[in-house]
C-alpha cells in the first residue's frame, strides 16, 4: 500500500487540475428522494451524509470494513407521522434534540407532548455549499437547519463537516442560535452509533472518569462489565451509563472504542458537552452500540428541569458544539489514543456542570 507521501499538495497539482480525484463531497439523489452525500478523501474512510436527516452520517466505512450500523430499509425519508425508533436510520452519527432529548413526554405545564429523542433528526438541512480551505488542506460542506413553529421555538442549527486530506477521520460542528424572543430550553447530543466488526465480543471502552452512573436496574446488572462487549444474544436488554469525566485545562476530553488493532476516537470540548452517555445494545440482530457526547443525560425536558440539569438558550445567543470522529487503523493508534486517556486520568480535572449524584449507587 502507498504511504502517505503522495497526498503532497504540490505532487497532487502537478498531476491532477482537478481535487475531486482525491477529496470530495459528492451530492446525488436516491430513487427514493431522499438527498445524498458520499465524502471521501484518499485515507481509506468514505462516509454518507443525509441533508434530509439534518445533515447527520449514515453510512461509514474504513478500507471497505463498516463502522456502524443500518437499519432495514434506511435512510428513511423524513416522517412525523413515524416514531423516532421507526425513523431510526442506525448511522455513524444522529443528532438528538434541539429542545428535547429522552423518552415521549407531556409537559405539565402547558401539555405540549414531545416525541422520543426531539426533532432534529427528521429536519432537512438547507444551503448547503462546499468551500476548499488550502492552507489546512481541508475541505468543508455547510448546511443550516431550522427547529421552529409559530408562537414557539425559533433555533437555527449551521452545520459545518471538515474533511482533511488523507486523514482518517472527520469534524463536525455546531452553532445554534436562539432566534426567538424568549429562553428556549437546549438538549443536544450526538448518537454515535457503532456496529460489528468495530463493536464485536472482547471490544472495551476506555475513559477518563471520576465515576459512571448506571440509568436503571438493567444497567446496575451489567455494572462491573461497563467497558467490555459482548457477543449478540437474542433479547438483549438495553444497559446504559452515564460517565463523569475529566478533562485537560482547555476543557477537551476523548472515548475510545478499540478491539485489538483498530477502535475510533472521540474527542470534543466538555465546557459545550459535559455528559458522556454510552448505550449498550448487544441484542441479536439490532447489534448496535452508542458512544454519546451530549450536554445533557437522555432524560426529558420535564425531569432535566426538575433536577436543574436544564440548559436553557437565551434570545439571540448562540451555543457551539463540536466533536472530532477518528479511526484508529493500527495497534500505535490505538496505544496512542489510550495513553491520552491514562493521562487525563491522571492529570486531568473533572468536568465542570456534570449532575449526576441521583443516578449513584447508594
Amino acid at each position: 500500500m502507498l504511504d502517505s507521501t503522495w497526498l503532497n499538495p504540490e505532487a497532487l497539482a502537478q498531476h491532477s487540475t482537478d481535487l475531486r480525484q482525491f477529496i470530495d463531497f459528492r451530492a446525488s439523489t436516491l430513487p427514493n428522494g431522499m438527498r445524498i452525500v458520499e465524502a471521501y478523501n484518499s485515507s481509506g474512510l468514505h462516509f454518507t451524509l443525509l441533508p434530509d436527516r439534518g445533515l447527520d452520517v449514515w453510512t461509514a466505512h474504513y478500507h471497505g470494513v463498516p463502522l456502524t450500523w443500518i437499519s432495514q430499509g434506511s435512510p428513511h425519508v423524513p416522517d412525523f407521522g413515524l416514531s423516532w425508533l421507526a425513523q431510526f436510520n442506525g448511522g455513524l452519527l444522529t443528532t438528538c434534540g434541539l429542545t428535547h432529548i429522552g423518552p415521549p413526554e407531556t409537559d405539565p405545564l402547558t401539555g405540549e407532548t414531545r416525541g422520543q429523542h426531539g426533532q432534529y433528526s427528521r429536519l432537512r438541512a438547507e444551503g448547503a455549499r462546499v468551500e476548499w480551505l488550502a492552507a489546512e488542506n481541508t475541505l468543508v460542506l455547510t448546511g443550516t437547519v431550522a427547529e421552529a413553529a409559530l408562537f414557539g421555538t425559533q433555533l437555527r442549527l449551521e452545520r459545518r463537516v471538515l474533511l482533511t486530506l488523507g486523514e482518517p477521520g472527520f469534524t463536525v460542528e455546531d452553532r445554534v442560535t436562539n432566534l426567538g424572543d424568549v429562553d428556549a430550553p437546549l438538549m443536544f447530543l450526538y448518537h454515535v452509533n457503532l456496529g460489528y466488526p468495530l463493536i464485536a465480543q472482547g471490544t472495551r471502552l476506555a475513559t477518563a472518569d471520576v465515576g459512571v452512573y448506571p440509568r436503571d436496574e438493567a444497567a446496575r446488572a451489567g455494572f462491573d462489565r461497563w467497558p467490555e462487549y459482548a457477543a449478540a444474544q437474542p433479547n438483549y436488554a438495553e444497559q446504559v451509563f452515564f460517565h463523569h469525566l475529566k478533562c485537560d485545562e482547555q476543557g477537551a476530553t476523548e472515548a475510545v472504542i478499540y478491539r485489538e488493532e483498530f477502535g475510533l476516537s472521540l474527542r470534543w470540548s466538555s465546557r459545550e458537552l459535559p455528559y458522556l452517555n454510552q448505550w449498550k445494545n448487544t441484542r441479536q440482530g439490532i447489534y448496535v452500540c452508542g458512544v454519546e457526547p451530549a450536554n445533557c443525560v437522555p432524560e426529558g425536558q420535564n425531569n432535566a428541569r426538575a433536577k436543574d440539569r436544564l440548559v436553557l438558550l437565551p434570545p439571540g445567543e448562540s451555543q457551539r458544539f463540536s466533536l472530532n470522529l477518528s479511526v484508529l487503523a493500527g495497534g500505535e493508534a490505538v496505544a496512542r489514543s489510550i495513553n491520552r486517556i491514562y493521562k487525563l486520568r491522571e492529570a486531568g480535572v473533572p468536568v465542570a456542570h456534570c449532575n449526576l449524584e441521583d443516578y449513584r449507587i447508594s
